[in-house]
Protein backbone atom coordinates (compact mmCIF):
# COMPACT_ATOMS: atom_id res chain seq x y z
CA UNK A 1 0.00 0.00 0.00
CA UNK A 2 2.72 2.34 0.88
CA UNK A 3 4.33 1.36 -2.32
CA UNK A 4 1.18 1.97 -4.23
CA UNK A 5 0.66 5.21 -2.33
CA UNK A 6 4.14 6.35 -3.17
CA UNK A 7 3.66 5.33 -6.76
CA UNK A 8 0.26 6.99 -6.82
CA UNK A 9 1.60 10.16 -5.26
CA UNK A 10 4.46 10.18 -7.66
CA UNK A 11 2.16 9.62 -10.57
CA UNK A 12 -0.20 12.28 -9.32
CA UNK A 13 2.63 14.77 -8.86
CA UNK A 14 4.05 13.92 -12.21
CA UNK A 15 0.67 14.22 -13.87
CA UNK A 16 0.03 17.55 -12.32
CA UNK A 17 3.43 18.68 -13.41
CA UNK A 18 2.89 17.52 -16.98
CA UNK A 19 -0.57 19.15 -17.00
CA UNK A 20 0.80 22.37 -15.69
CA UNK A 21 3.56 22.21 -18.27
CA UNK A 22 1.04 21.60 -21.07
CA UNK A 23 -1.27 24.33 -19.91
CA UNK A 24 1.33 26.95 -19.06
CA UNK A 25 4.08 25.96 -21.42
CA UNK A 26 3.19 28.60 -23.99
CA UNK A 27 3.01 31.30 -21.34
CA UNK A 28 6.34 30.29 -19.95
CA UNK A 29 7.88 30.43 -23.37
CA UNK A 30 6.37 33.83 -23.96
CA UNK A 31 7.62 34.96 -20.62
CA UNK A 32 11.05 33.69 -21.45
CA UNK A 33 10.95 35.49 -24.82
CA UNK A 34 9.65 38.66 -23.21
CA UNK A 35 12.32 38.54 -20.60
CA UNK A 36 14.99 38.33 -23.30
CA UNK A 37 13.51 41.27 -25.16
CA UNK A 38 13.21 43.22 -21.95
CA UNK A 39 16.78 42.39 -21.19
CA UNK A 40 17.97 43.65 -24.54
CA UNK A 41 15.80 46.76 -24.19
CA UNK A 42 17.18 47.40 -20.75
CA UNK A 43 20.66 47.18 -22.17
CA UNK A 44 19.90 49.90 -24.79
CA UNK A 45 17.42 52.20 -23.10
CA UNK A 46 19.79 53.57 -20.46
CA UNK A 47 22.00 55.12 -23.20
CA UNK A 48 19.12 56.73 -25.11
CA UNK A 49 17.52 57.79 -21.89
CA UNK A 50 20.77 59.35 -20.72
CA UNK A 51 21.24 61.19 -24.05
CA UNK A 52 17.71 62.57 -23.90
CA UNK A 53 18.20 63.62 -20.29
CA UNK A 54 21.41 65.42 -21.22
CA UNK A 55 19.74 67.21 -24.10
CA UNK A 56 16.90 68.35 -21.91
CA UNK A 57 19.26 69.53 -19.22
CA UNK A 58 21.33 71.43 -21.79
CA UNK A 59 18.24 73.13 -23.21
CA UNK A 60 16.60 74.12 -19.94
CA UNK A 61 19.54 74.94 -17.75
CA UNK A 62 22.92 76.62 -17.79
CA UNK A 63 24.25 79.17 -20.27
CA UNK A 64 22.50 77.42 -23.20
CA UNK A 65 19.22 78.99 -22.11
CA UNK A 66 20.70 82.45 -22.49
CA UNK A 67 22.42 81.59 -25.80
CA UNK A 68 19.18 80.28 -27.26
CA UNK A 69 17.24 83.29 -26.03
CA UNK A 70 19.89 85.57 -27.53
CA UNK A 71 19.67 83.84 -30.92
CA UNK A 72 15.88 84.05 -30.90
CA UNK A 73 16.09 87.75 -30.11
CA UNK A 74 18.62 88.36 -32.91
CA UNK A 75 16.43 86.72 -35.55
CA UNK A 76 13.99 89.66 -35.98
CA UNK A 77 16.88 92.09 -35.58
CA UNK A 78 18.63 90.59 -38.61
CA UNK A 79 15.41 90.82 -40.60
CA UNK A 80 14.85 94.48 -39.84
CA UNK A 81 18.49 95.37 -40.48
CA UNK A 82 18.32 93.74 -43.91
CA UNK A 83 14.94 95.33 -44.66
CA UNK A 84 15.98 98.88 -43.82
CA UNK A 85 19.30 98.36 -45.60
CA UNK A 86 17.53 97.36 -48.82
CA UNK A 87 15.15 100.31 -48.56
CA UNK A 88 18.03 102.78 -48.21
CA UNK A 89 20.00 101.23 -51.09
CA UNK A 90 16.88 101.34 -53.29
CA UNK A 91 16.41 105.04 -52.55
CA UNK A 92 20.08 105.67 -53.41
CA UNK A 93 19.58 103.93 -56.78
CA UNK A 94 17.18 106.73 -57.80
CA UNK A 95 20.01 109.26 -57.28
CA UNK A 96 18.02 111.81 -55.22
CA UNK A 97 19.04 115.44 -55.70
CA UNK A 98 18.22 118.60 -53.80
CA UNK A 99 19.87 121.94 -53.32
CA UNK A 100 22.14 123.64 -55.86
CA UNK A 101 25.87 124.30 -56.02
CA UNK A 102 27.97 126.42 -58.35
CA UNK A 103 30.42 124.24 -60.29
CA UNK A 104 33.43 125.49 -62.24
CA UNK A 105 34.03 123.58 -65.48
CA UNK A 106 36.85 123.74 -67.98
CA UNK A 107 36.68 122.57 -71.59
CA UNK A 108 38.32 123.03 -74.97
CA UNK A 109 35.98 124.01 -77.78
CA UNK A 110 35.72 125.35 -81.32
CA UNK A 111 33.03 127.08 -83.35
CA UNK A 112 32.05 125.05 -86.43
CA UNK A 113 29.52 126.42 -88.95
CA UNK A 114 28.18 123.85 -91.42
CA UNK A 115 26.72 125.28 -94.66
CA UNK A 116 24.73 122.80 -96.79
CA UNK A 117 23.71 123.36 -100.41
CA UNK A 118 19.95 122.64 -100.72
CA UNK A 119 19.55 123.42 -104.43
CA UNK A 120 17.59 120.95 -106.59
CA UNK A 121 20.80 119.60 -108.09
CA UNK A 122 21.46 118.11 -104.64
CA UNK A 123 18.56 115.71 -105.31
CA UNK A 124 20.62 113.90 -107.97
CA UNK A 125 21.02 110.23 -107.14
CA UNK A 126 24.63 109.54 -108.10
CA UNK A 127 25.14 108.96 -104.36
CA UNK A 128 22.56 107.07 -102.36
CA UNK A 129 19.85 107.94 -101.60
CA UNK A 130 20.67 111.35 -103.10
CA UNK A 131 23.26 114.07 -102.60
CA UNK A 132 21.27 116.08 -100.06
CA UNK A 133 20.26 113.10 -97.93
CA UNK A 134 23.80 111.75 -98.04
CA UNK A 135 25.11 115.14 -96.87
CA UNK A 136 22.58 115.20 -94.02
CA UNK A 137 23.51 111.67 -92.96
CA UNK A 138 27.19 112.54 -92.90
CA UNK A 139 26.61 115.72 -90.91
CA UNK A 140 24.67 113.63 -88.40
CA UNK A 141 27.70 111.34 -88.21
CA UNK A 142 29.96 114.33 -87.67
CA UNK A 143 27.81 115.60 -84.81
CA UNK A 144 28.88 112.53 -82.83
CA UNK A 145 32.51 113.65 -83.25
CA UNK A 146 32.01 117.22 -82.05
CA UNK A 147 32.80 116.58 -78.41
CA UNK A 148 32.57 119.96 -76.67
CA UNK A 149 32.62 121.96 -79.93
CA UNK A 150 29.74 124.29 -80.77
CA UNK A 151 28.08 123.96 -84.15
CA UNK A 152 25.70 126.01 -86.32
CA UNK A 153 23.80 125.19 -89.50
CA UNK A 154 23.29 127.26 -92.68
CA UNK A 155 21.16 126.29 -95.70
CA UNK A 156 21.92 128.03 -98.99
CA UNK A 157 20.87 128.32 -102.60
CA UNK A 158 20.72 131.87 -103.98
CA UNK A 159 21.34 133.20 -100.47
CA UNK A 160 22.39 131.70 -97.18
CA UNK A 161 19.89 131.21 -94.34
CA UNK A 162 20.86 130.44 -90.74
CA UNK A 163 18.68 127.54 -89.57
CA UNK A 164 20.50 126.81 -86.29
CA UNK A 165 22.75 129.18 -84.29
CA UNK A 166 25.97 128.09 -82.62
CA UNK A 167 25.03 125.61 -79.93
CA UNK A 168 26.12 122.56 -77.98
CA UNK A 169 22.53 121.29 -77.97
CA UNK A 170 22.92 118.20 -80.16
CA UNK A 171 19.20 117.40 -80.20
CA UNK A 172 18.33 120.88 -81.48
CA UNK A 173 21.05 120.67 -84.12
CA UNK A 174 19.85 117.27 -85.32
CA UNK A 175 16.26 118.49 -85.49
CA UNK A 176 17.26 121.45 -87.68
CA UNK A 177 19.33 119.15 -89.87
CA UNK A 178 16.49 116.69 -90.43
CA UNK A 179 14.17 119.52 -91.49
CA UNK A 180 16.40 120.64 -94.39
CA UNK A 181 14.76 120.53 -97.85
CA UNK A 182 15.22 122.46 -101.13
CA UNK A 183 12.64 124.90 -99.74
CA UNK A 184 14.86 125.82 -96.76
CA UNK A 185 16.50 128.64 -98.78
CA UNK A 186 15.33 131.01 -101.56
CA UNK A 187 15.46 129.65 -105.10
CA UNK A 188 18.10 130.75 -107.57
CA UNK A 189 21.60 129.98 -108.77
CA UNK A 190 23.81 128.47 -106.11
CA UNK A 191 25.86 131.25 -104.52
CA UNK A 192 28.79 129.85 -102.55
CA UNK A 193 29.79 133.35 -101.43
CA UNK A 194 26.46 133.89 -99.64
CA UNK A 195 27.01 130.67 -97.67
CA UNK A 196 30.43 131.87 -96.45
CA UNK A 197 29.20 135.34 -95.56
CA UNK A 198 26.25 134.04 -93.56
CA UNK A 199 28.58 131.66 -91.72
CA UNK A 200 30.93 134.54 -90.83
CA UNK A 201 27.96 136.56 -89.59
CA UNK A 202 26.93 133.73 -87.26
CA UNK A 203 30.41 133.63 -85.73
CA UNK A 204 30.55 137.42 -85.32
CA UNK A 205 27.05 137.69 -83.86
CA UNK A 206 27.55 135.01 -81.26
CA UNK A 207 27.96 136.57 -77.82
CA UNK A 208 27.51 133.48 -75.64
CA UNK A 209 31.21 132.60 -75.98
CA UNK A 210 33.11 135.72 -77.10
CA UNK A 211 36.48 134.06 -76.53
CA UNK A 212 35.72 131.52 -79.26
CA UNK A 213 35.56 133.94 -82.17
CA UNK A 214 37.71 133.79 -85.29
CA UNK A 215 40.93 131.87 -84.63
CA UNK A 216 39.02 129.09 -82.83
CA UNK A 217 36.41 128.74 -85.58
CA UNK A 218 36.01 126.96 -88.91
CA UNK A 219 33.46 126.76 -91.74
CA UNK A 220 32.41 123.64 -93.64
CA UNK A 221 30.68 124.09 -97.02
CA UNK A 222 29.01 120.99 -98.52
CA UNK A 223 27.98 121.40 -102.17
CA UNK A 224 28.09 119.94 -105.66
CA UNK A 225 29.58 123.19 -107.01
CA UNK A 226 28.31 126.65 -107.76
CA UNK A 227 28.97 130.11 -109.09
CA UNK A 228 32.08 132.05 -108.06
CA UNK A 229 30.76 135.29 -109.57
CA UNK A 230 28.81 136.16 -106.43
CA UNK A 231 31.91 137.15 -104.52
CA UNK A 232 32.74 133.68 -103.23
CA UNK A 233 36.51 134.23 -103.44
CA UNK A 234 36.25 137.60 -101.70
CA UNK A 235 34.29 135.97 -98.87
CA UNK A 236 36.94 133.24 -98.64
CA UNK A 237 39.73 135.81 -98.38
CA UNK A 238 37.81 137.68 -95.69
CA UNK A 239 37.57 134.42 -93.72
CA UNK A 240 41.31 133.95 -94.07
CA UNK A 241 41.99 137.41 -92.65
CA UNK A 242 40.02 136.39 -89.58
CA UNK A 243 41.94 133.10 -89.34
CA UNK A 244 38.79 131.11 -90.14
CA UNK A 245 39.55 128.33 -92.65
CA UNK A 246 36.81 127.16 -95.02
CA UNK A 247 36.74 123.42 -95.67
CA UNK A 248 34.82 122.60 -98.86
CA UNK A 249 33.26 119.16 -99.30
CA UNK A 250 32.36 118.03 -102.82
CA UNK A 251 29.49 115.58 -103.19
CA UNK A 252 28.48 113.84 -106.41
CA UNK A 253 30.08 112.23 -109.44
CA UNK A 254 32.51 114.60 -111.26
CA UNK A 255 32.63 112.42 -114.43
CA UNK A 256 29.16 111.38 -115.55
CA UNK A 257 26.88 113.14 -113.08
CA UNK A 258 23.20 112.29 -112.70
CA UNK A 259 19.81 113.67 -113.79
CA UNK A 260 17.94 116.15 -111.61
CA UNK A 261 14.48 114.89 -110.57
CA UNK A 262 11.62 117.07 -111.78
CA UNK A 263 9.59 119.04 -109.25
CA UNK A 264 6.46 116.98 -109.92
CA UNK A 265 8.39 113.76 -109.30
CA UNK A 266 7.73 112.45 -112.83
CA UNK A 267 11.09 111.66 -114.27
CA UNK A 268 13.98 114.08 -114.71
CA UNK A 269 14.15 117.77 -115.53
CA UNK A 270 14.48 118.55 -119.23
CA UNK A 271 15.78 121.50 -121.16
CA UNK A 272 14.81 121.81 -124.84
CA UNK A 273 13.68 118.20 -124.76
CA UNK A 274 16.92 116.85 -123.35
CA UNK A 275 17.46 115.38 -119.89
CA UNK A 276 19.38 117.69 -117.60
CA UNK A 277 22.35 116.02 -115.94
CA UNK A 278 24.56 117.69 -113.37
CA UNK A 279 28.11 116.77 -112.40
CA UNK A 280 30.10 117.61 -109.32
CA UNK A 281 31.92 120.87 -110.16
CA UNK A 282 35.10 120.68 -108.12
CA UNK A 283 36.90 123.79 -109.44
CA UNK A 284 35.06 126.48 -107.43
CA UNK A 285 35.22 124.36 -104.28
CA UNK A 286 38.98 123.95 -104.64
CA UNK A 287 39.44 127.67 -105.26
CA UNK A 288 37.49 128.64 -102.12
CA UNK A 289 39.44 126.21 -99.94
CA UNK A 290 42.78 127.53 -101.21
CA UNK A 291 41.78 131.18 -100.81
CA UNK A 292 40.68 130.68 -97.19
CA UNK A 293 43.52 128.44 -96.03
CA UNK A 294 41.26 125.42 -95.74
CA UNK A 295 41.11 122.18 -97.68
CA UNK A 296 38.93 120.61 -100.38
CA UNK A 297 37.83 117.00 -99.83
CA UNK A 298 35.52 114.99 -102.14
CA UNK A 299 33.03 113.18 -99.95
CA UNK A 300 32.27 110.06 -102.03
CA UNK A 301 30.91 108.99 -105.37
CA UNK A 302 28.61 106.29 -106.72
CA UNK A 303 27.09 105.62 -103.32
CA UNK A 304 30.35 104.56 -101.71
CA UNK A 305 31.37 105.55 -98.21
CA UNK A 306 35.13 105.70 -98.64
CA UNK A 307 35.20 109.06 -96.92
CA UNK A 308 32.75 110.25 -94.31
CA UNK A 309 32.30 113.74 -92.97
CA UNK A 310 33.01 112.47 -89.48
CA UNK A 311 36.38 111.15 -90.67
CA UNK A 312 37.11 114.46 -92.43
CA UNK A 313 36.31 116.36 -89.26
CA UNK A 314 38.51 114.17 -87.11
CA UNK A 315 41.39 114.34 -89.59
CA UNK A 316 41.38 118.00 -90.60
CA UNK A 317 39.21 120.18 -88.38
CA UNK A 318 40.81 118.92 -85.20
CA UNK A 319 43.87 120.86 -86.39
CA UNK A 320 41.99 124.09 -85.75
CA UNK A 321 43.06 125.41 -82.36
CA UNK A 322 40.58 124.86 -79.57
CA UNK A 323 39.93 127.58 -77.02
CA UNK A 324 40.16 126.72 -73.34
CA UNK A 325 36.87 127.72 -71.71
CA UNK A 326 36.23 128.18 -68.02
CA UNK A 327 32.56 128.23 -67.18
CA UNK A 328 30.54 128.25 -64.00
CA UNK A 329 27.07 126.80 -63.74
CA UNK A 330 24.54 125.95 -61.07
CA UNK A 331 23.93 122.24 -60.73
CA UNK A 332 21.71 120.19 -58.48
CA UNK A 333 23.62 118.38 -55.74
CA UNK A 334 23.35 114.60 -55.70
CA UNK A 335 22.56 113.17 -52.26
CA UNK A 336 22.52 109.44 -52.95
CA UNK A 337 25.53 108.93 -50.67
CA UNK A 338 23.37 109.81 -47.66
CA UNK A 339 21.31 106.68 -48.34
CA UNK A 340 23.85 104.35 -49.92
CA UNK A 341 26.44 104.34 -47.11
CA UNK A 342 24.07 103.59 -44.19
CA UNK A 343 22.15 101.10 -46.34
CA UNK A 344 25.29 99.10 -47.06
CA UNK A 345 26.28 99.30 -43.39
CA UNK A 346 22.93 97.82 -42.32
CA UNK A 347 23.22 95.00 -44.86
CA UNK A 348 26.73 94.17 -43.66
CA UNK A 349 25.55 94.17 -40.04
CA UNK A 350 22.73 91.77 -40.90
CA UNK A 351 25.13 89.47 -42.75
CA UNK A 352 27.62 89.46 -39.88
CA UNK A 353 24.91 88.47 -37.39
CA UNK A 354 23.89 85.59 -39.66
CA UNK A 355 27.46 84.34 -39.88
CA UNK A 356 27.76 84.54 -36.08
CA UNK A 357 25.25 81.70 -35.68
CA UNK A 358 27.20 79.22 -37.77
CA UNK A 359 30.06 78.45 -35.35
CA UNK A 360 27.59 77.86 -32.52
CA UNK A 361 25.53 75.45 -34.62
CA UNK A 362 28.63 73.51 -35.67
CA UNK A 363 29.80 73.27 -32.03
CA UNK A 364 26.43 71.85 -30.95
CA UNK A 365 26.51 69.18 -33.67
CA UNK A 366 30.09 68.22 -32.80
CA UNK A 367 29.24 67.93 -29.09
CA UNK A 368 26.26 65.71 -29.91
CA UNK A 369 28.42 63.33 -31.96
CA UNK A 370 30.92 63.02 -29.11
CA UNK A 371 28.13 62.14 -26.67
CA UNK A 372 26.83 59.43 -29.00
CA UNK A 373 30.27 57.86 -29.29
CA UNK A 374 30.67 57.89 -25.51
CA UNK A 375 27.34 56.16 -25.03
Amino acid sequence: MDGRGRFAGADSHAGHGRFAERVGGGDHSRLRGGSAADLRGNRQSPGLHTLARRRESRQVSGPNVFARAKRDALSPLRFYLALFGLVLVSIAAFRPQWGRARVETSSRARNVVIAIDVSRSMLAEDVRPNRLERAKADVADMIDSLGGDRAALVAFRRTGVAVCPLTTDRAYLRSALEALTPDSAPRGETDLGSAIRESLNLISADSSAPGLADDHSAIIVISDGGDLRGGALDAARQARKRSIPVFTIGIGDPRTGAPIPSEDGRGAQRFKGEEVRVKLDEAPLRAIAEASGGRYVPLATAGTAETTLGAIYRRFLRQVAAKEQNEAEDRKVERYQLFLVPGLALLLASASLSRGRLPKARADRKHLKVEKRQI
